[in-house]
């Protein structure tokens, strides 16, 4: 094997698009086997999803900020302290699990909101589930596109080129 293929890549679309639609499928399922046993859902679940998701991006940005230095001393060194190659590995792996369980979870709320969508204006509980759910894909989305941008914020000076 070559160190090539041992390599851990990107985040591709195709993974998060398959973790979305099986995490829907799943989600559609359960809801319409079980809404009536349900309890109602909570309003704002989904910004639990979205403040992971705006802290990913906050952490990114001081990575990138110490990965591509551009300020330098009269010495010719970088005045921030650079990154250790292990924390911006970490960082990749957690940006990766979080893009992923970013997907899955806007997979199970857009699950809901398929379910709910049909009865919007004729059920009361539907149309509420409904704006909860929006609120939760939303959360997602944003939990998504921090973990992405963290990762992109991880890519060494070289790649970039």
């Amino acid at each position: 094997m070559t160190a090539e293929r041992d390599r851990m890549g990107f985040t591709r679309p195709r993974d998060l698009l398959a973790v979305f639609l099986v995490a829907l499928v799943l989600a559609y399922v359960v809801v319409r086997l079980n809404y009536q046993r349900m309890p109602p859902l909570p309003r704002f679940a989904g910004f639990a999803a979205a403040l992971v998701g705006v802290g990913e991006a906050v952490v990114g940005i001081g990575l990138r900020s110490r990965i591509r230095p551009r300020e330098r001393t009269s010495t010719g060194m970088p005045t921030r302290k650079p990154v250790p190659p292990l924390t911006a590995a970490r960082a990749v792996m957690a940006a990766k699990a979080s893009s992923l369980a970013g997907a899955a979870v806007a997979g199970l709320w857009a699950g809901v909101l398929l379910y709910v969508l049909p009865s919007w204006s004729s059920v009361l509980a539907a149309q509420a589930d409904g704006i909860t759910a929006i609120i939760g894909l939303v959360g997602a989305v944003v939990m998504v596109g921090g973990a992405l941008f963290l990762e992109y914020c991880c890519r060494s000076p070289s790649f970039d080129r």
